[in-house]
């Protein structure tokens, strides 16, 4: 696995099968774009002269916490395109249908 670290932002290439399988498996219990993405979160410590691993801790909101009950509910007046400021996903919408979250809020209506 290739990591590339660019100030805040990490990169991670796989450059296997397997570490191509294994990176999905991370984004898919990491990101969730209709509720809450949890965050990595270093366990212990690691030094490159003596440590072999580094191990981080998958955090974040709990199902039961995340059920999406805690969004205001929002009616579309008319039909209408939403779509998510920060993961650029796109729904389209008939008039009454609810207006859904998406990236831990409600999306915003284009047209």
């Amino acid at each position: 696995m290739k990591i590339d670290v660019q100030k805040n932002l990490v990169e991670f290439t796989p450059e296997s099968a397997d570490e191509k399988t294994k990176l999905e498996a991370l984004w898919r219990t990491i990101v969730d774009c209709v509720r809450f993405n949890k965050k990595l979160v270093p366990v212990g410590q690691y030094v490159a002269a003596t440590d072999t691993l580094a191990r981080f801790a998958i955090e974040g909101a709990d199902d039961a916490k995340a059920s999406g009950d805690e969004y205001p509910v929002a009616y579309a007046d008319t039909d209408c395109r939403c779509y998510c400021q920060t993961c650029n996903k796109y729904v389209e919408l008939k008039k009454g249908d609810r207006i859904p979250p998406c990236c831990g809020k409600l999306m915003e209506v284009l047209d």
